[in-house]
């Protein structure tokens, strides 16, 4: 965080004035009391030089809590183009100050403009009427009947509704430099004197088209970054036009070293004949038909230098035709070791510390096509996530138009076996196994010990005996885990169906029914059917949950048996076979939101990411698996503030703050009826307690719903369908 530029604010019967923030704890504030904002609406315009449309920090109005300290209040702003974002809506009664707080220490925000502008009723309809119309019409229908409070939420949806755009929009709005970008970027790294880090790009080279191998090295000869060498190792190209070519470019450019192989060793050797020659403390992998963003070695040293420790850095792709047009973006999560296991999702850019490189041994010979995933699996085996840094910007375009004569394209018979073998050294010193899965990605098999540990499965209900007993039938009938006892949490069930019920599975020793009468309260009754399960693992599942295939159990257990895990979720689909729960994304639609939502069960989803298995920061506690003594060391459910409502997204939270990954498996299949027998929230003191839920949420996780580490910051929050 630089220094902060003044701030033209509004004040009452004058023109706008201007004040300084404050530095406090790492972020900004600056004092609003006498300026009148209390119940005004109002637009806030701030530039973040250098963001290019991805939040880096969180502003917030403080107000005076209930004992007087400030409270804050978060503002969720929304990109504008460039560096530009905008906020619009209603200020909190008695905000005394703004305040702007930094999302990451290790990314920190550059403030350069903040400006706060009042608006007037006709403006604010005309905006909302040019985002959502429908909604901008019922908020004017029920301010017209005097029902404020309504209309006043409902124009405030219709102003915060963002469209989702195409990517030739938004490479246009927030991916093209402009001259003051470059200059800035060039300034800072002036700046930074001698500590810039010299980067090595190396590059394999075998009979590509001369003109994708011309657009690769000048990818690297226009960056804005100066620092760095390009490493070129010719693996015995038949093509003169090759060799010519390298030739002239190291004559015209003293960083760029070209080798020559006598014989073709294939991508491995030559790459590693390449990192050999490296000196540079980072090391860029390049392939020979692909070109680089001009800023991608900056972004690349300013992530370096904000943490030295790093030692795997990656950023976005996409993929360019052969007239240079970019297509299909790949906007990836940071660091997710499970997603790693089933599939290279790191990719392109990759750029790794020389040393760990070698340490390991460079790239194995004989894993060709997938000699990358085999690098990263190996180089990650028991890295701390902390050394590992996603950089979430299109940094590199991977060419695919026909003439490239990539190496992969050349082994795709022995891209899947390379793969598979990969996992499997990793996965072999822990007992698990490496098997093929959707696709032909990896699965990660993990074991189960012998004999098996009692699982819990913990059941709140009320009455619905149909739903009920089809839940217990799969459980008693159609799983095939061997160790399991349900326990019932009966919520004032009356129906004498439910009696029945209850009654049939009465001599059944894995049956127990825990009477819990009074207000219907999630959180306290899986905490008391936690407090009476004997299992070592403790399955919360909901009472509408059906069991459609036998080994779900298994595959949810053994994730969670691992000690660095914290909480597993299942794929669960409505029962028209749509996906209901892929995983949960922080930020949609204000807190948090399924991923996927809605598409078929067989779609592959976002890069495949509904077939692998992978983390995620929160799943559904309508089917959630965790250990025991996990669950009482992180306090089990919130009962006080969240008895209904994400209550599952906060123990995901808690379990993370604590060190542990949360995992979704799709290798874990069930039907989800979705609450039917507690019904919608239809009422106003349903309503009223969802919204205090919210505000619990975001008060407590603020930081965390703003950026979720497994859903990248270009992609929409209106909705986790991976859009733009």
């Amino acid at each position: 965080m630089d220094a902060a530029p003044v701030a033209t604010f509004p004040r009452r019967g004058g023109a706008p004035r201007a004040r300084a923030f404050v530095a406090e704890g790492g972020g900004l504030t600056l004092d609003v009391s006498d300026a009148g904002l209390g119940g005004a609406w109002a637009t806030i315009r701030f530039r973040d030089a250098g963001s290019a449309g991805v939040a880096r920090l969180v502003l917030a109005a403080l107000v005076a809590g209930p004992d007087g300290t400030p409270e804050p209040i978060a503002l969720a702003e929304a990109p504008a183009g460039g560096d530009d974002f905008v906020w619009t809506g209603r200020f909190p009664e008695g905000v005394r100050s703004l305040r702007l707080s930094p999302l990451s220490r290790e990314v920190p925000f550059r403030l350069t403009a903040f400006a706060v502008r009042r608006r007037g009723r006709i403006a604010l309809v005309a905006g909302a009427l040019r985002r959502d119309p429908a909604l901008a019409a019922r908020a004017v229908y029920w301010r017209a009947l005097g029902l404020k409070v309504r209309g006043r939420a409902l124009l405030l949806r219709a102003l915060e509704y963002r469209a989702e755009t195409g990517y030739a929009a938004w490479i246009a709005r927030f991916d093209t430099l402009s001259d003051p970008d470059r200059r800035r970027m060039r300034d800072e790294v002036a700046a930074w004197a001698g500590t810039a880090p010299l980067i090595s790009v190396v590059m394999p080279v075998h009979d590509p088209d001369p003109r994708v191998l011309e657009a690769a090295i000048r990818s690297v000869r226009g960056q804005i970054y100066p620092h760095w060498e390009l490493r070129i190792v010719d693996d015995a190209s038949t093509d003169p036009a090759i060799s010519r070519l390298l030739v002239r470019h190291a004559g015209a450019e003293p960083r760029i070293h070209v080798q020559r192989r006598a014989q073709n060793g294939h991508i491995a050797r030559a790459t590693n004949d390449a990192l050999a020659e490296a000196r540079g403390r980072f090391v860029a992998f390049l392939d020979h038909d692909d070109v680089l963003a001009e800023g991608a070695l900056y972004h690349v040293a300013a992530a370096i230098r904000s943490d030295p420790d790093l030692v795997l850095i990656y950023s976005d792709e996409d993929k360019i035709d052969g007239r240079g047009r970019r297509f299909e973006p790949h906007f990836k999560s940071d660091f997710d070791r499970e997603l790693l296991y089933g599939q290279n999702y790191v990719n392109h850019l990759t750029v790794v510390r020389a040393e760990a490189v070698r340490a390991v041994g460079g790239l194995r010979p004989g894993f060709e096509g997938s000699q990358d995933h085999d690098l990263l699996l190996r180089l990650t085996a028991g890295l701390d996530a902390r050394r590992v840094r996603h950089i979430p910007r299109v940094l590199y375009h991977w060419r695919a138009a026909g003439g490239s004569g990539t190496f992969s394209d050349r082994a795709l018979a022995r891209t899947e076996d390379a793969r598979l073998r990969a996992l499997a050294d990793i996965a072999a010193p822990s007992g698990a196994r490496a098997e093929r899965g959707p696709l032909g990605f990896n699965r990660l098999v993990r074991p189960l010990p012998d004999p098996a540990p009692l699982v819990s499965v913990i059941i709140p209900t009320r009455d619905r005996a149909d739903l009920l007993g089809l839940a217990l039938a799969g459980l008693l009938s159609g799983t095939d885990y061997p160790a399991i006892e349900v326990v019932v949490i009966d919520n004032d069930s009356r129906e004498a169906a439910t009696r029945a019920l209850f009654a049939r599975h009465a001599a059944d020793p894995r049956v127990h029914v825990v009477s819990v009468p009074g207000p219907f309260n999630f959180s306290a009754l899986s905490n008391r059917g936690a407090a009476s399960a004997r299992g070592s693992v403790l399955l919360f599942l909901n009472n509408d949950v059906e069991v459609i295939a036998p080994g779900w159990l298994r595959e949810m257990v053994s994730i969670a048996l691992d000690p660095r895990i914290g909480a597993v979720g299942a794929k669960l689909l409505y029962p028209d076979r749509t996906l209901q729960h892929g995983g949960i994304i922080l930020g949609i639609g204000g807190v948090a939101g399924h991923s996927h939502p809605g598409i078929p069960e067989s779609e592959p989803g976002y890069f495949a990411r509904m077939v692998l298995t992978q983390e995620v920061s929160a799943v559904t506690g309508a089917c959630l698996a965790v250990r025991a003594a996990l669950f009482t060391a992180c306090g089990g459910f919130d009962a006080d503030h969240l008895a209904v409502a994400f209550n599952d997204v906060d123990l995901c939270l808690r379990l993370r703050a604590a060190g542990y990954r949360n995992v979704w498996t799709p290798h874990a299949v069930l039907v989800h009826h979705e609450s039917k027998s507690r019904g919608p929230e239809d009422t106003p003191e349903k309503r009223a307690r969802f919204e205090g839920e919210v505000r619990v949420m975001k008060t407590r996780w603020e930081s965390q719903l703003r950026s979720d580490p497994y859903y990248n910051p270009n992609l929409s929050r209106a909705s986790g369908r991976f859009r733009l």
